[in-house]
């Protein structure tokens, strides 16, 4: 699926079955607790926490569900996800051609 592709499928679930996208605020507000849900995963997956009891390892849910929310935002304001990501590839790679290779922490925690 391209990001068109999951764009517009998202824009025909939410006109099916959402009634309509909820405000921005709200969106944004949404997409903040999806992040604090990936935390959690993240730091019981990767960190010092354990899972609590009941709790599951759902870490590509969580991050699929950043991306849902983030669709809607994007389609919301009438940004076009593709252009976008391409122009940030862009930007990126003239920032930052020389900046990671070049940089010695990097190379330091590669050969752990």
């Amino acid at each position: 699926m391209t990001l068109d592709e999951a764009q517009k499928q998202v824009d025909v679930w939410i006109k099916q079955y959402g009634v309509r996208y909820f405000s921005e605020l709200t969106n944004m507000a949404i997409l903040t607790e999806e992040v604090g849900e990936l935390a959690r995963v993240m730091a019981r997956k990767y960190g010092d926490q354990s899972f609590k009891a009941g709790e599951k390892d759902n870490l590509d849910e969580e991050i699929a569900d950043i991306f849902w929310v983030l669709v809607c935002i994007a389609n919301q304001t009438g940004v076009n996800l593709t252009e976008a990501f391409q122009r940030s590839l862009e930007k990126k790679t003239q920032r930052d051609k020389n900046r990671h290779i070049n940089n010695p922490k990097l190379k330091e925690y590669g050969e752990k």
